[in-house]
């Protein structure tokens, strides 16, 4: 009898197997692309406030950074609807960059993020763009 095993870094689709690599978004993405000023942009700001909306923060999942990431990337590119930002993150290499290896949240999440968290601490978070702009 013979057991087909596969490592952890094969698919298998039938009789096809496949290595998976790690995709290096960083190689693919111009230096003076407008996703590396929103990614900078985000990291510079103080996002405290934005994480006390949180009572957990699930692993394996975009964090409140990521998610303001791509909403403002998002808005940037005229995209508003959550379901359209959810597809964007699963087609757009420069979504998946600012989600950095992050699974693409599901529309809902990204709805809930905006009406709950982000709307829960808007004057502080224009505040920072202000000192950061």
């Amino acid at each position: 009898m013979h057991k087909n095993i596969l490592h952890g870094d094969y698919t298998s689709y039938r009789t096809i197997k496949q290595l998976k690599l790690p995709f290096e978004f960083e190689y693919h993405i111009s230096a003076d692309d407008p996703v590396r000023l929103v990614d900078t942009f985000v990291e510079e700001m103080d996002l405290s406030d934005l994480y006390k909306t949180y009572s957990r923060i699930r692993k394996n999942q975009a964090t409140p950074a990521q998610l303001l990431k791509i909403v403002l990337y998002a808005a940037m590119n005229n995209i508003y609807s959550s379901r359209k930002i959810e597809s964007a993150c699963k087609r757009d290499i420069n979504f998946m960059f600012l989600l950095e290896g992050a699974p693409a949240p599901d529309h809902a999440t990204i709805a809930r993020f905006i009406a709950i968290h982000l709307n829960a601490c808007p004057r502080r978070i224009m505040s920072e763009m202000d000192k950061i702009l």
